[in-house]
């Protein structure tokens, strides 16, 4: 199938839910990636949808709700003055974080160990990354993965004037706005390292500063082992788990995923993403 072709089907999906929302829909959402699930079949005309029990698989897919600006005007962003570090504590709820790619080496293994688990992820890109793995960002986008922020070439932010930070935020929304279908919600500066400007430029393209609870320092190279032991000590309700997808080898952390999800699973923890919900 063709780019621009999925690129349709998915604006057409999002048609598709905004309509439904125009219709009755109780929840407001602002439109990104955060914001999809899996599609619900249509109900027979005339007659109620039948309600039945969710599967596990589906739970699993379904965004952390109510993770945003509260009390806020809709397509408002607060300034704040330092990042958000975990999601609100809605039972054994973890979230799982890729930064700096997309990579095609590793990449594409990690959203096959998703996939195979039914769970989603974020993913936070560098835009000169992005832009030469469109594809990539097409599948994020069609898989129901968050899509964030991470600058244009991953550079440290406290170093430089106002307007290339802006660039740098903005060349990146712009790729993944015309490849993953919608402008990120979410925004993380590399290296961790925030500055006033980065939090006043991100609210105002209308992103939330997310950083993380657990770091498995997986960059380093530290042995697949343990990668896997940082995040399993690390888990509990609300944490964000940092990896990257790109940046070097990262074999160890494709590796390593395919280890610790599934106990995380069997562990009752649900990996899931937040979703940006103004009420």
């Amino acid at each position: 199938m063709q780019k621009h072709q999925l690129l349709t089907r998915r604006r057409a999906l999002l048609a598709g839910a905004a309509t439904l929302g125009a219709a009755g829909v109780a929840t407001a959402l602002v439109p990104g990636a955060g914001n999809r699930g899996a599609p619900a079949s249509p109900p027979v005309a005339g007659a109620p949808a039948a309600r039945r029990p969710l599967r596990p698989s589906e739970y699993r897919l379904r965004p952390l709700t109510g993770y945003g600006p509260p009390r806020t005007a809709p397509g408002r962003t607060p300034v704040r003055k330092e990042p958000l570090l975990k999601v609100p504590e809605n039972g054994r709820t973890v979230v799982l974080s890729f930064d700096d790619g997309p990579d095609p080496r590793y990449t594409p293994d990690i959203l096959d160990t998703l996939a195979r688990y039914e769970v989603r992820a974020m993913f936070f890109v560098c835009g000169e990354m992005a832009a030469y793995s469109p594809d990539l960002l097409a599948r994020m986008a069609d898989e129901g993965h968050v899509v964030g922020n991470h600058t244009w070439s991953h550079p440290l932010l406290t170093g430089l004037r106002r307007r290339r930070i802006r660039s740098e935020m903005e060349r990146t929304s712009d790729v993944v706005e015309k490849h993953h279908g919608a402008r990120p919600e979410w925004f993380r500066a590399p290296y961790g390292a925030w500055n006033r400007a980065a939090f006043e430029l991100g609210a105002e393209l209308g992103m939330e500063p997310l950083a993380w609870t657990v770091d498995t320092l997986d960059w380093t190279e530290p042995g697949t082992r343990t990668i896997v032991g940082r995040v399993e000590d690390g888990a509990a309700p609300g944490v964000v788990v940092l990896s990257h997808d790109a940046g070097g080898d990262r074999s160890q952390s494709v590796k390593a995923l395919r280890s610790y999800l599934p106990h995380l699973l069997d562990s009752g923890y649900h990996v899931t993403v937040p979703r940006r919900e103004y009420v």
